[in-house]
């Protein structure tokens, strides 16, 4: 799939190369910075894959070609400066050598702070279990049962739900609810729908006087 991105418009360095920041585009997570000269930022564009340029090697790459952990390219921006790149993607698994979801370790910096920063690192800590898959993680196990068994699971925790907040009891209410908005955080991951455009559209609401109803 071509991406909607003109070469034309980048700076290159001296040497040929743009370094290239790649995210992940549902979780925000910053998974590596690589480097493109014209060839590779050419191939990603019009394949839809992530493709660098090896320094020591000296010599072309396209990400994943020996792992099978590819990058699909939801979208490629340039900086102010127009020397820098801001490559949004879809990983199929780690994107670090290691074996890690992100080159940045478990806990890259955080641009959220506050009373939703708990949500922000669960959706990152699902973001990780998704691409690293480690054994006995229950997230693992959800993604390797597909779609329909994170569905059911929604629909388990949101009755739950609902039976905790007939019992009148707080705390039951408190772990379901938990436990529900988890799931969905699942779900929203297994779909590639990033929590940002989910509390985009309760923001549009609230703006329009509208809250669901």
């Amino acid at each position: 799939m071509k991406i909607g991105f003109d070469p034309g418009r980048v700076k290159f360095g001296p040497d040929g190369l743009v370094p290239a920041v790649v995210q992940d585009a549902v979780s925000k997570d910053v998974l590596m910075v690589a480097w493109m000269n014209e060839e590779a930022l050419r191939r990603t564009v019009e394949s839809g894959e992530t493709w660098f340029y090896s320094r020591s090697r000296r010599e072309l790459w396209h990400k994943g070609a020996t792992s099978g952990n590819t990058q699909k390219v939801v979208s490629v921006a340039v900086d102010c400066d127009a020397d820098t790149l801001l490559v949004r993607v879809l990983p199929a698994g780690p994107a670090c050598h290691n074996g890690t979801f992100s080159c940045f370790g478990d806990e890259p910096p955080s641009a959220v702070s506050g009373r939703f920063f708990p949500l922000e690192r669960l959706e990152r800590v699902i973001a990780r279990r998704e691409a690293e898959r480690p054994e006995g993680s229950y997230t693992t196990y959800l993604f390797e049962r597909g779609l329909d068994k994170i569905l059911k699971k929604v629909g388990e925790e949101a009755a739950e739900t609902i039976i905790a907040a007939k019992n009148g009891s707080d705390d039951e209410l408190r772990m379901e609810t938990a436990d529900l908005l988890y799931h969905l955080l699942v779900l929203l991951r297994e779909r590639k729908l990033p929590l940002d455009d989910v509390l985009a559209e309760l923001d549009r609401r609230a703006a329009g006087g509208k809250t669901g109803s």
